[in-house]
């Protein structure tokens, strides 16, 4: 019986909107891509490595970022921080702030814990810290707290179409 409500469970995930949005978009890029379905959460980095059994520097934070009145995607390694420092310097702006949970579910369609590197509702530019590539597999959200997807980081940069760049600390 249990093994039924699980099964349940990974359907009712699997048929989300955000979810199956992702996996549209990731079955499109290569079919290979698939959504998994975490029995735990992965709403934080620590608890999707815990989750997958994996190094929390392989889980891709998807953060977004407000600068003026525009904002930008900056995908970082779950070991890492983003450097708002870094990103004033490399965006050449003044006021670079996180965005808040409204926001992010504005721009992205995600609500935080769920936010995937790909399918925003709003277009917007995304930074990808280089130091992910340090990782054959990394993982990233699927539009919800227990879904994720696998992919490596060169297939990251040009489904996302990012650009590369030094902004953690």
């Amino acid at each position: 019986m249990r093994y039924k409500h699980n099964v349940n469970k990974m359907e009712q995930l699997l048929n989300k909107k955000p979810v199956k949005k992702v996996q549209e978009l990731i079955s499109k890029f290569d079919p290979k891509l698939k959504v998994i379905v975490l029995n735990t959460t992965a709403r934080t980095a620590k608890d999707a490595a815990i989750s997958l059994s994996c190094d929390v520097g392989a889980i891709i934070k998807s953060l977004l970022v407000k600068t003026d009145n525009n904002f930008l995607i900056c995908l970082v390694a779950g070991d890492k921080r983003c450097s708002l420092k870094k990103l004033k310097i490399i965006l050449g702006k003044k006021n670079v702030y996180m965005a808040n949970a409204e926001e992010v579910k504005e721009n992205t369609g995600f609500s935080i814990g769920g936010v995937a590197p790909i399918g925003y509702i709003k277009k917007m530019d995304v930074l990808i810290d280089k130091s992910l590539n340090r990782f054959e597999d990394i993982y990233a959200a699927a539009g919800h707290p227990n879904c994720v997807f696998k992919i490596n980081y060169n297939q990251l940069v040009k489904i996302t179409k990012g650009f590369e760049k030094e902004i953690s600390e």
